[in-house]
């Protein structure tokens, strides 16, 4: 396993996708993992230290581990398959070790609230790693960021 931090936040520009960037804890391994706009958002607002006036799902997942006893040691993206990540979550209630699949934003969200480390499984890290190279600019992810910051609650009507 190999531990990872929350790199960047931003848009692909060519996909027009959310994108999130992990990069490995003193390494410079980084991994891109294209994600939803609402994970990109809770993600986002975890790591500027944002509190939404009423909470999002990955806060009330938070207080029910709270509130059931439960503690989260970690997440880990453990797969990829077909383009696609997994992620689990593992935790502990009452003495008892659990784990909880997971789709890698929600997990890494949920770590980012619990502030509790992120791995990736060292082979998922080997298939994709992109050595130093983001495959995003900084100018893409301030404008992100900038567009995080003037989201309203009509945006997401339908």
């Amino acid at each position: 396993m190999i531990e990872v931090t929350v790199s960047k936040v931003a848009i692909d520009v060519n996909s027009k996708m959310p994108v999130i960037v992990l990069k490995e804890k003193g390494g410079d391994k980084t991994l891109p993992i294209w994600i939803g706009l609402f994970e990109a958002q809770a993600i986002a607002l975890a790591l500027e230290n944002v509190k939404p006036p009423r909470p999002l799902t990955h806060d009330l997942a938070k207080s029910l581990i709270e509130k059931l006893n439960g503690r989260v040691d970690r997440v880990v993206i453990s797969d990829l398959r077909q383009n696609t990540f997994y992620a689990r979550i593992l935790m502990r209630r009452n003495g008892e070790a659990l784990q909880v699949d997971s789709r890698p934003s929600d997990a890494i969200a949920l770590a980012l609230r619990l502030k509790v480390p992120i791995f990736i499984d060292e082979t998922v890290l080997d298939k994709i790693a992109m050595g130093d190279k983001p495959p995003i600019k900084e100018e893409e992810i301030e404008d992100f960021k900038k567009k995080l910051r003037d989201l309203k609650p009509e945006d997401f009507s339908l």
